[in-house]
């Protein structure tokens, strides 16, 4: 007896396919941190837990934040190791010198004096090392010792200047777009006021060991 084949005539079920995620644009996500940055500087700018020269600045400080988010520091790092000088956040050279540490470079002080100020530095993984040298005559050829605070603490800004230099030339792509120390950038500022920064701050050394 021959069988007959019956058609199937129920339709085939439905096949629900997901609708694509859409994809969350790079900008919109620093759009959204953006925003969340600002609601913490409101807060921030009202404490004392941020420096005087950001202190009632929620602008500023935001900047600060987002500046600090893309070398990798959490915010209240960041508000002790920065400043924001006519707009421009820049950190300050002790933090300067700590971040490219962090990202095994290596960064040395060798001989400080109210005169003179001498650093190397060298790449991670190379043998060559890089020298730079400040001394007072070469601040005062551009102006700088007849500023405040190279008046009052000239030895810690001869650190800050050779700092700010050794950093950029052995790990300028650490610092990304704030290749100049917060010191540095106060000197072409001659209306703001720099917060005082220790010699011991800014080497990690006891002031008596570099005098």
């Amino acid at each position: 007896m021959t069988e007959l084949a019956v058609p199937d005539t129920n339709p085939p079920a439905a096949v629900s396919v997901a609708a694509p995620e859409p994809q969350t644009s790079a900008l919109l996500l620093w759009a959204n941190e953006a925003r969340q940055a600002a609601l913490v500087a409101e807060s921030l700018a009202r404490t004392s837990f941020v420096p005087s020269s950001l202190r009632g600045k929620p602008e500023d400080i935001t900047a600060a934040i987002l500046a600090g988010q893309e070398l990798g520091l959490p915010p209240m790092a960041t508000l002790r190791s920065m400043d924001v000088i006519g707009g421009t956040p820049a950190l300050r050279a002790h933090a300067m010198r700590g971040l490219v540490q962090s990202h095994g470079h290596e960064a040395e002080l060798l001989d400080s004096s109210p005169e003179h100020c001498h650093m190397r530095g060298r790449r991670k993984g190379s043998d060559q090392w890089q020298e730079v040298t400040w001394t007072i005559e070469r601040a005062a050829q551009l102006g700088l010792t007849t500023k405040p605070e190279w008046k009052k603490q000239p030895q810690t800004m001869l650190i800050a200047r050779a700092t700010g230099e050794i950093c950029r030339l052995i790990a300028s792509d650490v610092l990304h777009a704030m290749p100049y120390a917060a010191e540095e950038l106060h000197d072409d500022a001659p209306t703001t006021t720099i917060e005082r920064v220790t010699l011991a701050e800014i080497t990690g050394q006891d002031e008596a060991v570099t005098s």
